[in-house]
């Protein structure tokens, strides 16, 4: 069809002004005291003991403030507040990862097995294949977080390492999206080897410092350490929304420095300010280059598909979740450890970066919420959405017939006698790797002794020869064979085992 130039000029007009005023709905400021307010009404919706939120708009810092109490004593959260950042600690070690490749000691296609040597891992095929590139984006073909209680026992990396071949595959190699821990520990073998340093060293070298992170460490022992550390709160429900502190053991800080290039970075707002602007900079601090363009592009390049509806698709860069959906484009990460919660995140073309940091392990969709409304705020959207809300009624809707049901397979189960505690007692071998697990009695309770580190764990009766016992925050389930040939099989979680350990010392 011959349009006719007057239309031509019309369309021209009407095209121009739908630009015009899409554009015009970004904003370069908003009131940010709106958002302080949706950040108190959502902490006292969700009953959470204390959150720290910041965001960074345009280069300037906007937000940097505490809400809530950091400790049981009433210590409020502030700007100097320590947090366990978990996951997000996952895009640090991709980040060193791709120095040495800015570096050229490594290629993103090199083959793993040819930077070490020594890796053993179920699949033959998979050992040999392995590519540098797919180690951090959770395609390796385990299974989602397995592995990943081994070290509540007080396994180290190197053990962790040294058992990988015990885990078999749940699906093809590349084939599928499954979340995981310990393959980090893969690539932190690789930048310490290539480098000549340790991790730790590695993210004071190359981050923390030129970043300015100058309140920022890795692993247990610096948060136990810190004066500034927040205390962790468990978090669910039981007929209503319950937090209780947690100290001592069950804050598994073992376990935290074991996963440590996959989750045990502790940090403030202000310092996680600077790491989203360094990511919102392309890998610069200033004027000066900490990563190279290309190599940052890399790292917020998506590689698999994690997610996909009507409303949005999410791949998973390397340790980014990249979302597109109708009205922009996000980077973000979100972090668990015990009883902290974390939401890094930021969007290019609005030039925002924002941080959320939660002492407590609530539900991912608590900190969505934060993040959804901020982005609304700050693209101009007329009707903003309370997020909370919905999502806070569908997470007590699930948790309330979750715990129902729990309640009535409970009741209805029948409980077999516990054997005598005597029978349970000797040495059970695992071979080189597990080492080997005493059973012995205490005043008529049983008592499990297990791991490198020789800690010792009441057992606690289930049903029959079933037992649980805890460690380093995590629970495990025992069952005894007390047959011809005695032994016990140990859960590591989601049925998760590596078949009996043996008893070769009987009881005295």
């Amino acid at each position: 069809m011959k349009l006719t130039q007057t239309f031509k000029t019309a369309l021209l007009l009407l095209l121009s002004s739908c630009c015009s005023v899409a554009y015009a709905q970004n904003k370069s400021e908003i009131d940010i005291n709106n958002f302080r307010d949706y950040i108190t009404k959502v902490k006292n919706e969700w009953k959470i003991p204390g959150i720290a939120a910041g965001v960074i708009k345009d280069g300037k810092v906007v937000l940097n403030e505490g809400f809530g109490i950091a400790h049981p004593d009433g210590t409020p959260v502030n700007e100097t507040s320590l947090f366990q950042i978990g996951s997000v600690s996952k895009s640090f070690t991709a980040t060193l990862m791709a120095r040495l490749v800015d570096e050229g000691k490594v290629k993103w296609e090199d083959t793993v097995k040819s930077i070490l040597p020594d890796l053993d891992l179920y699949d033959n095929w998979i050992e040999e294949n392995l590519q540098v590139k797919d180690i951090m984006t959770h395609r390796m073909g385990m299974k989602g977080q397995q592995g990943t209680y081994i070290p509540n026992l007080g396994y180290s990396r190197d053990d962790v390492y040294r058992m990988m071949h015990l885990l078999k595959p749940g699906y093809s190699f590349r084939g599928s999206y499954e979340y995981n821990n310990i393959t980090f520990i893969i690539a932190q073998r690789i930048i310490e080897k290539l480098s000549g340093k340790s991790w730790e060293d590695n993210l004071k070298d190359v981050i923390f410092e030129p970043v300015g992170m100058y309140n920022s460490s890795a692993n247990g022992e610096p948060f136990a350490a810190s004066p500034y550390a927040a205390v962790p709160y468990d978090y669910g429900w039981r007929d209503s929304i319950f937090t209780a502190p947690i100290f001592g053991e069950e804050q598994a800080l073992h376990w935290l420095t074991v996963v440590g290039p996959a989750g045990s970075v502790n940090s403030t707002v202000p310092d996680m300010l600077k790491y989203v602007q360094f990511h919102l900079d392309k890998g610069k601090v200033g004027d000066k280059e900490i990563i190279s363009k290309k190599g940052m592009d890399f790292l917020h390049k998506g590689q698999t598909i994690t997610s996909q509806d009507s409303a949005r698709t999410t791949l998973y860069a390397h340790c980014w979740f990249v979302e597109q959906n109708s009205k922009y484009r996000l980077w973000f990460h979100t972090g668990t450890t015990w009883g902290f919660t974390t939401l890094v995140g930021f969007v290019p073309e609005l030039n925002l970066g924002m941080v959320f940091l939660v002492n407590s392990d609530a539900p991912a969709n608590l900190r969505y919420s934060l993040m959804r409304r901020l982005i609304d705020m700050y693209r101009g959207e007329e009707m903003l959405k309370d997020y909370s809300a919905d999502y806070l009624a569908q997470w007590i809707k699930s948790s309330s017939e979750s715990r129902e049901k729990a309640m009535k397979r409970e009741a209805s189960a029948e409980r077999r006698a516990a054997p005598p505690v005597e029978s349970l007692v000797g040495v059970y071998d695992k071979g080189e790797l597990f080492g080997k697990a005493v059973v012995d009695v205490e005043g008529g309770e049983a008592y499990i002794t297990i791991g490198p580190k020789g800690w010792r764990h009441k057992l606690v009766h289930r049903d029959g020869n079933e037992f649980t016992f805890r460690s380093d925050g995590h629970a495990f389930r025992v069952k005894f064979d007390l047959g011809e040939n005695p032994c016990m099989d140990l859960d590591f979680g989601g049925n998760e085992n590596f078949g009996p350990w043996m008893r070769v010392i009987n009881k005295k």
